[in-house]
C-alpha cells in the first residue's frame, strides 16, 4: 500500500470530504506504552498537519481520534479501549482510528469495538491519513492489518518538524526475534528490520541543526540494529557516527538487551563523548531458573559481571531496568533470589511489573499460575526496595555540579523546573527564569522521594 501523498485515485467523495470543511480540520492522538510508539505517533501527527489538519489535545473536540496501543500487558489492551470510549464520548461523529500493538494482535476485537471507524497494524501507519479520509467519505469500516511475523521491511515514519523541542526520540528499529516465553512483541511487531544508517545520519544532523539538545535512539530491541543491513552496520557503529555529529551534545538509547554489552563493546563505547552514562539494561527476574523459563539469553552472573565492567569503565554510570513479579512457577525461594540479587547490584531505578498472562505465548499455558494477591505483596516488596536504591543512587551525588537538561514545569509550578542529568537523574530546581529547553550546570542538594532537589550553578 503506497502512502496518501502517493496516491491518485482519490475518489470524488473523498475530494467532496477533504472540501467539505470552511475550517481546519482537526486531529488529537493518544499514546501508550513504548517510546517507539511515542515517536510514531509524532510522525502520524506530522503527515496530518502536512495535509491540512490541526493537531489538538486528545481531550478536546476533534474529527479525527487517532489512539496509538500498546498490547505487553492486559492493562495496556484496557487503556486502549478506555481511550477509544473516551473518544467516542468527546465527539461521536468523529472518526476513530485505532493502530499499534493491539490492532495487529486483535484486529477482529479492535474492529468490533463500538465507534472505531479504521483499524491499522504496526507496519503500516504512514498510510493513516489516507486511511482516515476514506472512512470519512465512504462512510464505512476500514481494517488494514499486514502479517509482520515475517516483515522485515523497515517504515520509514520520518519527522520533519518537532513539536517539542528539548529531547528528540528517534526511531531506528522495528520488530525482535528473541521470542521471550511472555511476551507478543514479536507477534505484533514482526521480524527486525533496521532503518537505513545514512537516514539516520541524516536525520540526527538535522536535529541538532534544530538545536535539539538530547536524541534518543529508540527501538523495539535495539541492540539487533544492523543485523539485517549490508556492510557490517551495528549499534556500535551507527553510536560512533553519531558521536561524530557537530552540534549533538548528548546522545542518550533506550531500553536494551545486556548482551549488547561485551567487554570490547563497553571499552568502545567508554570513548564515545556524547553518549549519556546510563543504560536501561532489560533484567526481568534476578533467579536463574526463572530467567530459563522466561527464555532470557543470560544468566544472573552475566548479568552482574556487565554491571561490574560498566561501572569500571564509564564513571558515574547509571543502570536501570525492568523486573517482573509473578511470572509461572516462581517460588518464594525465587522471588527471594531475585529480591536478593536486586538489593546486591544496587541498581539507580527499577520499574516493577506484575506478570499479565498474554494468550498466544508459551508462559500463558504454563503451570502454576502466580495468584493475583501474592503477585501484589512481590511487587510492593520491590517497589519499596527501588525507593531506597534510588535515595542511595541520588546520595552519591549530593554537592556536586552537574549538567541538567530542564524540560518543563514541575507539577505545573510556575517557579520550579525539572530535568535530566546524563545519568538520568531527576532534578527539580526553582528559577525565576524560563529553563525549559536548555542545559544549566545544577549543585544537587537532597536526594527526595523519585527525584533531586538543585540549585542553579551560577545566576544567568
Amino acid at each position: 500500500m503506497n502512502s496518501y501523498e502517493n496516491r491518485a485515485d482519490l475518489t470524488l467523495n473523498e475530494t467532496e470530504f477533504f472540501n467539505r470543511y470552511n475550517r481546519k480540520k482537526t486531529v488529537g492522538t493518544s499514546t501508550l506504552g513504548c517510546r517507539v510508539n511515542q515517536y510514531e505517533t509524532e510522525a502520524m501527527v506530522e503527515k496530518f498537519i502536512k495535509e491540512g489538519y490541526e493537531n489538538v489535545d486528545f481531550d478536546s473536540t476533534a474529527d479525527v481520534y487517532v489512539i496509538n496501543t500498546c498490547t505487553v500487558t492486559n492493562m495496556g489492551d484496557k487503556k486502549s479501549r478506555q481511550m477509544i470510549h473516551r473518544a467516542r464520548r468527546k465527539n461521536e461523529n468523529s472518526i476513530i482510528a485505532v493502530v499499534g500493538c493491539y490492532s495487529q494482535i486483535s484486529p477482529d476485537k479492535v474492529s468490533n469495538i463500538e465507534g472505531v471507524d479504521v483499524v491499522l497494524g504496526t507496519r503500516n501507519k504512514g498510510d493513516i491519513v489516507y486511511w482516515v479520509n476514506r472512512a470519512a467519505a465512504e462512510k464505512k469500516k476500514i481494517v488494514e492489518v499486514n502479517k509482520v511475523l515475517k516483515d522485515n521491511v523497515f517504515e520509514n515514519l520520518n519527522i520533519d518538524e518537532y513539536q517539542h523541542r528539548t529531547r528528540a526520540f528517534l526511531k531506528i528499529q522495528d520488530g525482535c526475534n528473541r521470542f521471550c516465553s511472555y511476551c507478543l512483541i514479536p507477534f505484533a511487531r514482526g521480524a527486525v528490520c533496521s532503518k537505513d544508517p545514512n537516514k539516520v545520519i541524516e536525520e540526527v544532523k538535522k536535529l541538532a541543526k534544530n538545536k535539539f539538545q538530547e536524541i534518543i535512539l529508540s527501538g523495539i530491541h535495539i541492540a539487533s540494529y544492523g543485523s539485517d543491513l549490508d556492510g557490517n552496520w551495528n549499534l556500535l557503529r551507527i553510536l560512533q557516527e553519531v558521536d561524530n555529529i557537530d552540534g549533538v551534545n548528548r546522545i542518550r538509547i533506550g531500553s536494551i538487551d545486556p548482551q549488547f554489552f561485551t567487554t570490547e563493546t563497553i571499552e568502545k563505547i567508554s570513548h564515545l563523548k556524547k553518549l549519556c552514562p546510563h543504560f536501561h539494561l532489560s533484567l526481568q527476574s534476578g533467579c536463574d531458573k526463572t530467567l530459563k523459563r522466561m527464555n532470557r539469553r543470560y544468566t544472573t552472573a552475566q548479568y552482574e559481571n556487565i554491571l561490574k565492567e560498566l561501572r569500571e569503565n564509564i564513571k558515574n554510570v547509571a543502570i536501570t531496568t525492568d523486573v517482573i513479579v509473578g511470572f509461572p512457577g516462581e517460588t518464594d525461594e525465587e522471588f527471594n533470589d531475585t529480591y536478593e540479587f536486586l538489593k546486591r547490584i544496587k541498581l539507580s531505578k527499577m520499574h516493577i511489573f506484575k506478570y499479565s498472562k498474554r494468550d498466544g505465548t508459551k508462559a500463558a499455558a504454563m503451570k502454576d499460575q502466580i495468584d493475583g494477591k501474592i503477585k501484589e505483596y512481590r511487587s510492593s516488596k520491590l517497589i519499596d526496595l527501588d525507593k531506597i536504591l534510588e535515595k542511595q543512587f541520588i546520595n552519591k551525588f549530593l554537592g556536586n555540579n552537574m549538567n541538567v537538561l530542564y524540560e518543563q514545569k514541575f507539577n505545573n509550578e510556575d517557579d520550579r523546573y525539572e530535568g535530566y542529568t546524563s545519568n538520568y537523574i531527576k532534578v527539580v530546581t526553582r528559577s525565576q527564569k524560563n529553563l525549559q529547553g536548555k542545559i544549566f550546570k545544577t549543585e544537587i542538594l537532597t536526594a527526595k522521594d523519585g527525584y533531586a532537589e538543585g540549585k542553579l550553578y551560577r545566576k544567568f
